[in-house]
């Protein structure tokens, strides 16, 4: 199987599990774990106090969700250049024996 061949295949691999869940369970409330936890903690220990607060705190929602993209993309093209560099290293340490 060539390369683009297999490529594609993960391509559309990662499409159906991404859009999967959204067609079979639409009128789930896709939330994150952070307001879960909030709510069990408030419904385990009601008087608990944070100990620690937030530096900066987002104006809305969606630049709250833009500052986690970004740093999503930041970090998976940092993880990303590094696999690169590693792999052709490897690559320049076989071809050069």
């Amino acid at each position: 199987m060539k390369l683009w061949q297999k490529n594609v295949l993960l391509i559309a691999a990662v499409a159906v599990i991404a859009l999967f869940p959204m067609f079979l369970l639409k009128d789930a409330e896709f939330g994150g774990t952070d307001g879960q936890a909030q709510e069990m903690i408030e419904q385990i220990a009601p008087e608990y106090t944070p100990w620690a607060e937030l530096p900066f705190t987002p104006p809305s929602g969606e630049i709250e969700s833009l500052l986690f993209a970004v740093q999503a993309a930041l970090g998976a093209g940092v993880g990303g250049f590094l696999l690169g560099r590693l792999t052709a290293k490897g690559r320049n340490y076989e071809n050069n024996q």
